[in-house]
């Protein structure tokens, strides 16, 4: 019995994107006739003798030689990801934040700029700031979809243009199409954190932007059981980044990436329930006389409604609003009365989840320092599973009604 996999023919007919989810990236015939990728849980792997050894390095044979460096699952999970955001190549690691720690490593030295909107996520914020920040890097925060502001910034030092797109928890929507040309007008490669968006949603590549970022922890492996980062773009752009990777050991274990190869089989499906209950409970909440406000780029309220409705197949199920009227202590009450939703940080999994952000992300931030960076407190933000719609709306009627 060989349990050599073989290539599956490729086939000029497009793929659907949850046939993308359920075969992208895959051999037809796996290891042992397996219908599944195996787990290969090993630390290194083994030469036959010393000529493979030689014909390894000098003909680069695409073959594992060490655990740090890639482990064959992980090239099925990288082509698959690659395939669902329509990117040539991609690399993956243990969460979002290495992916992002390592590519930025990988692409700037001391003396050198990037320039981000205000609204990227604040570990991203932080890590460019503090640590980067320690060797000499610059770091320049623009209000959110300013792009004159962005243009201004950018001068002969600058290497980098970052946003998160839609933005947590604000949910700003980035016109990708102008955010791609400032990049390609000065020469300065585009990062695109498109978590909250996912491929389903939106494919920022197509819109030319250089490199897009995930933490597949989120909507890709989507149960909540799982850590894992993944940046997708062009091989020369990624070579630096895959290098660094497994030089600073960031490669993700053999069981997270079973798991989020198995959780993309039905992320199409997700993604669906995730877009419906999102809107519905967006649309619920604009309308209930105790909610001040609703971020949500599905409504035609949200400043960027347009650019979300140009550009996004749907709109996520992430919704932020603040409670009318009320205070930390009133706004808690209505975190503790739902039902459903857990208390808890991340998002993008089946369960839904509920937070204030005041406490969850921004606890050590002082009252004056987070109406700075928009976090009233008031606001709650959540993350809407895959439960039924009308439970989870009824959900959040009766605890609005508590206050």
């Amino acid at each position: 019995m060989s349990n050599k996999p073989t290539a599956q023919p490729e086939t000029n007919r497009p793929r659907g994107f949850s046939t993308l989810c359920v075969h992208g990236g895959e051999d037809r015939i796996k290891p042992c006739y397996s219908i599944t990728d195996p787990i290969f849980c090993t630390a290194t792997y083994t030469f036959e003798n010393t000529q493979a050894v030689i014909e390894y390095v000098t003909k680069k044979l695409p073959r594992e030689e060490y655990g740090r460096y890639g482990n064959p699952t992980e090239k099925v999970l990288e082509r698959k990801l690659a395939a669902l955001e329509g990117g040539e190549s991609c690399v993956t690691f243990a969460t979002g934040m290495a992916a992002v720690a390592c590519y930025l490593m990988a692409k700037v030295r001391p003396g050198d700029e990037i320039v981000m909107f205000d609204e990227c996520y604040h570990r991203t914020r932080e890590f460019c700031t503090k640590v980067l920040g320690q060797f000499g890097v610059v770091t320049h925060q623009i209000p959110a979809c300013d792009y004159e502001k962005m243009e201004a910034a950018i001068n002969k030092r600058t290497r980098l243009l970052i946003s998160e797109s839609p933005t947590n928890p604000h949910l700003s929507v980035v016109d990708l199409e102008r955010f791609a040309a400032l990049g390609k007008k000065y020469g300065v490669e585009t990062l695109i954190d498109a978590t909250l968006a996912t491929p389903y949603n939106v494919r920022p590549l197509e819109y030319g932007v250089d490199c897009v970022l995930h933490s597949c922890t989120k909507y890709l492996g989507g149960h909540n059981d799982l850590l894992a980062g993944a940046i997708i773009g062009r091989e020369e752009l990624l070579e630096p980044v895959r290098k660094l990777r497994g030089v600073m050991g960031m490669g993700n274990s053999p069981h997270a990436i079973y798991l989020l190869l198995r959780g993309l089989k039905t992320f199409e499906l997700r993604m669906e329930r995730h877009n419906q209950n999102g809107l519905a409970l967006a649309r619920f909440l604009e309308k209930h006389p105790r909610v001040e406000k609703v971020y949500y780029p599905g409504l035609e309220s949200h400043r960027d409604y347009e650019v979300a409705r140009r550009t996004m197949r749907g709109f996520g199920g992430l919704v932020t609003f603040l409670v009318k009227d009320a205070d930390a202590q009133t706004t808690a009450r209505v975190v503790d009365a739902v039902r459903i939703p857990r208390i808890g940080p991340s998002l993008g999994g089946v369960e839904s989840l509920i937070e204030q952000p005041m406490y969850m992300s921004y606890h050590d931030f002082t009252p004056e320092q987070r109406l700075a960076v928009g976090i009233p407190d008031n606001m709650i933000r959540v993350s809407c599973g895959i439960e039924n719609t009308e439970d989870l709306i009824a959900d959040f009627a009766q605890a609005l009604e508590k206050i």
